[in-house]
């Protein structure tokens, strides 16, 4: 996908995250920064210096890639300092940085392991030191999470936050998945179509979305249009009202029937028909072990929200 119109400025130590869905654009942004595409019109920077016509090489990057890339027949430790070898850095001096990296990334005593010894999160570990001990300007991630289950990749958000921190080096990570940019990021970039639809932190993209696209894309959203004006209401800002409930002061209700109720762990979803016609989802943590929801299904109910948790969107003729 091509990217067009953009202006990025990422500050130094900074982890910031392309966020988007496929064909976005965010894997091609992250190659015209790396050197392996070149804009057709205006120009890349990295700490001041224009690199526009700089070659990939002679750029003071590195990226990771979703699948590693690691050589099968090296040990870990040849892996990682890979690149410090073809720099010609001298043996003690390659050995005691490797020996770092390798604590930073909590694979100490592995060093002579094959890559093929090892698990998937641990591969990972070692393409992340590979990179990181280069002491790049910028490191670029290219999903480099995806290949890993569900806990695991849980588990690796927490850790390259921690080791982006203690490094202090650049990070600009590409994902489609939201809740990866939410936990990692100290600013996300949405885009879509090529362009970008918002940048924030990832409190005010979440909570404060620029757009329709964006309260769609990151987590769930309704999205009503009253009195001629637009807005957003997350789920978890939606109290559920049975019979005999009162609302809160100040809190807009509307009755509707509950049409599907679904049971996602810590909390459960409940898909519900306004008698206006729209469709909204609320959600309701799970406090009892056996749980009540199911017998919501089917049941008229009424939703109530304040004007405080709610998003304008746009205003529109009446």
């Amino acid at each position: 996908m091509a990217v067009a119109g953009v202006d990025l400025t990422v500050d130094e130590g900074e982890f910031f995250t392309l966020l988007g869905p496929s064909g976005s654009g965010k894997t091609t942004l992250l190659r015209l920064i790396a050197g392996f595409e070149r804009p057709d019109a205006g120009r890349i920077e990295l700490g001041g210096r224009d690199v526009t016509s700089v070659p990939p090489h002679h750029r003071n990057t590195n990226t990771v890639f979703q699948d590693y890339a690691l050589f099968p027949h090296m040990t870990v430790a040849q892996n990682i300092g890979y690149g410090l070898r073809i720099k010609g850095v001298p043996s003690d001096e390659r050995r005691r940085r490797v020996k770092r990296a390798l604590d930073m990334v909590r694979l100490s005593g592995l060093d002579q392991r094959r890559p093929n010894q090892l698990s998937g999160g641990q591969r990972q570990r070692v393409a992340l030191a590979r990179a990181v001990i280069n002491e790049p300007e910028v490191l670029l991630l290219d999903e480099p999470l995806g290949a890993l289950d569900l806990k695991l990749r849980q588990e690796m958000q927490i850790e390259l936050k921690q080791i982006q921190k203690e490094v202090g080096i650049t990070f600009v990570y590409v994902t489609h998945d939201q809740e990866e940019a939410l936990t990692m990021s100290d600013r996300v970039a949405v885009m879509s179509n090529g362009q970008i639809e918002q940048i924030g932190t990832p409190v005010e993209v979440y909570e404060q979305p620029a757009s329709e696209f964006v309260a769609g894309f990151i987590g769930i959203s309704n999205v009503l249009l009253r009195d001629g004006v637009r807005f957003v209401v997350r789920p978890e800002k939606i109290r559920m009202l049975i019979e005999g409930e009162q609302p809160e002061p100040g809190m807009r209700v509307e009755p509707g029937r509950v049409e599907e109720v679904v049971y996602v762990g810590m909390s459960t979803r409940y898909l519900v028909r306004l008698d206006r016609g729209e469709h909204m989802v609320a959600v309701r943590q799970n406090m009892d072990a056996g749980g009540d929801a199911q017998k919501f299904q089917g049941r008229p109910v009424r939703l109530g929200w304040t004007a405080d948790h709610t998003y304008v969107l746009d205003t529109k003729e009446r």
